[in-house]
């Protein structure tokens, strides 16, 4: 027997569903991110049962076979097919945006909090801060990378350590602001303790601003992982990512360009929908923290 939804129940998902649209009313380019995310997260989920062949198969026979029926991105110089490395590709630029986002937001959230709200610790965790911000981010993510080995684990730690230093430094500002607002001095007042007034309190308050700054790692995530992995110091070679596929066939550049425009305008792409996401996101967040986090 099958149980009919009650109407507000109904009523309460479709005004759910507006809230979460909401930022992309409006926005074509924005609207078109998100799908191409919402698609990419749709390979990168059911890619064992979508892609044509093995990612890691190979065929010497089929060796650099241009893109056609039977290999729609091509083949490689090792005869693996283009498209199922692509799509698996996705996987792991999920996988590695996701682990980022995590390690960095965690890290950066609480040295951010913590320094804000007692600033005699903040005076040196924020000094610290400082002088890894002082370092561009791909050659503090180089520097890192030399001290442990290849494997998607430490190159997720070494990227969400390197964008902690810009968490820790908005939720730094964010929490400054917070702190000295009418709802934490009635917390104080009541005898509230520290750690409730900062996890019931004001990263409540932080929601809205981390989510966004979650957007902007998560593009940047992208970018930093194709790097490394073409300068031979991100993921192992055997694992398909869209930078072990670029970083393998440039050498095939006037024979094979499609080993290059196809993880290329994936990763353009992806980061590009990353940012238009993140853009809508921002415009719709709290008129307070919009200048914390507009130089993200």
């Amino acid at each position: 027997m099958m149980v009919r939804e009650t109407p507000i129940l109904e009523t309460e998902k479709t005004r759910f569903l507006s809230n979460l649209l909401l930022p992309f009313r409006g926005r074509i380019l924005a609207s078109i991110g998100l799908a191409w995310l919402v698609l990419m997260a749709f390979f990168a989920i059911f890619a064992p049962w979508i892609t044509p062949y093995d990612p890691l198969a190979i065929e010497p026979v089929a060796r650099l076979t241009e893109p056609g029926a039977t290999h729609f991105f091509g083949t490689d110089h090792f005869g693996r097919d283009t498209f199922s490395r692509c799509i698996y590709g996705a996987r792991m630029a999920l996988l590695i945006g996701l682990g980022t986002v995590f390690v960095s937001l965690t890290v950066g959230g609480f040295i951010g909090m913590v320094s804000a709200y007692f600033t005699r610790i903040g005076s040196v965790l924020m000094r610290v801060v400082d002088v890894l911000m002082a370092f561009p981010a791909l050659l503090l993510a180089l520097v890192l990378m030399t001290l442990f080995e290849r494997s998607v684990i430490n190159t997720i730690i070494v990227i969400g350590i390197v964008y902690t230093t810009t968490t820790a430094r908005i939720l730094y500002g964010m929490v400054l602001k917070l702190k000295n607002e009418v709802f934490v001095d009635a917390a104080i007042c009541s005898g509230v303790g520290h750690t409730s007034i900062l996890l019931r309190h004001i990263l409540p308050n932080l929601i809205s601003p981390l989510l966004v700054q979650a957007s902007f790692i998560f593009a940047f995530a992208q970018l930093q992982a194709a790097a490394l992995d073409f300068l031979g110091l991100g993921l192992p070679p055997e694992i398909p990512s869209w930078g072990n596929m670029l970083s393998e066939s440039r050498i095939y550049v006037t024979r094979a360009s499609w080993l290059l425009i196809y993880p290329g305008l994936l990763i353009i792409l992806s980061v590009f929908s990353m940012n238009l996401v993140g853009d809508a996101a921002r415009d719709s967040l709290d008129p307070r923290f919009k200048d914390d986090i507009a130089g993200v």
